[in-house]
């Protein structure tokens, strides 16, 4: 089922079961980041999909590339902009991967072709990245004199402290497998495959673990960046004890006990 959006809207929307497919749709710019297709990704992933029965939202782009980051007209405008206005527009995009971070359904992304910038952001802001054979990826901010400081303050989710400086400071193109390796990205597979291992490493996680408990995980480990040891097992100890009162806590220790065997979530 698909929803129906203006003809030229750069973001289309197809729903799959407990699924979301979301595609950037304007190949002819490389589903570069414009102002309107930052706006219309953040309302999506501030919905409540998990209250609308969706268990995994995922993302992918349309034609040869997944997003060549930001949009060249929008950047243009920008050159002789003030301040504020220059703050203004960095809050959009700071919305975006926040939208995206506190989305507490599962995100994957699926990735083929050139991954730039804020591209690169708002794909590796996702729960899991699965990358073409293809798939390259680059934080080019300091090439042309801006900072990837929106990015700085999650990536340390996904990789160590020296793969993050090099990726920040040392803007080169980041082959699929290197990705893989420094943890950059979760799956790496063959082009015309990347979509259905996306939705393949999707089903896997929602068989074998809670949408409940991975809300709830997914909340936690982004309060836990940056708190001091004893606040942060305080934090933990209370969601621990608050995950144990529900619904599929109770239903995953019964089942648990009565066939030694976990329930399958999906």
């Amino acid at each position: 089922m698909s929803e129906s959006p203006a003809a030229d809207a750069p973001l289309a929307i197809a729903r799959e079961g407990d699924l979301v497919w979301l595609t950037l749709d304007d190949p002819a710019r490389a589903n570069a980041l414009s102002p309107r297709l930052i706006g219309e990704l953040t309302a999506v992933y501030e919905r409540d999909w998990r209250g609308e029965g969706v268990r995994a939202v995922l993302l992918r782009g349309a034609g040869k590339h997944f997003s060549a980051g930001a949009d060249l007209e929008h950047l243009r405008s920008l050159r002789n902009a003030g301040r504020e206005e220059n703050r203004r527009d960095s809050e959009l995009l700071r919305r975006l991967f926040e939208a995206v971070l506190r989305q507490p359904a599962l995100t994957v992304a699926a990735v083929r072709g050139a991954c730039v910038a804020g591209g690169c952001g708002l794909a590796t802001a996702h729960d899991f990245v699965v990358a073409a054979q293809d798939a390259r990826f680059l934080y080019s901010e300091v090439r042309i004199g801006f900072v990837a400081a929106l990015v700085a303050t999650y990536l340390p989710l996904r990789l160590r402290g020296r793969d993050i400086r090099e990726l920040l400071l040392n803007p080169e193109f980041v082959a699929a497998e290197r990705a893989l390796e420094i943890g950059l990205v979760n799956r790496v597979a063959p082009g015309e495959a990347v979509e259905e291992a996306a939705r393949s490493l999707a089903g896997e996680v929602l068989e074998r673990a809670s949408s409940e408990s991975i809300a709830r995980t997914k909340a936690l480990l982004l309060e836990l960046i940056g708190k001091p040891l004893d606040a942060a097992l305080e934090r933990a100890a209370e969601v621990n004890a608050a995950a144990r009162g529900t619904d599929d806590c109770r239903h995953g220790i019964a089942t648990f006990l009565e066939t030694k065997a976990p329930p399958k979530w999906r």
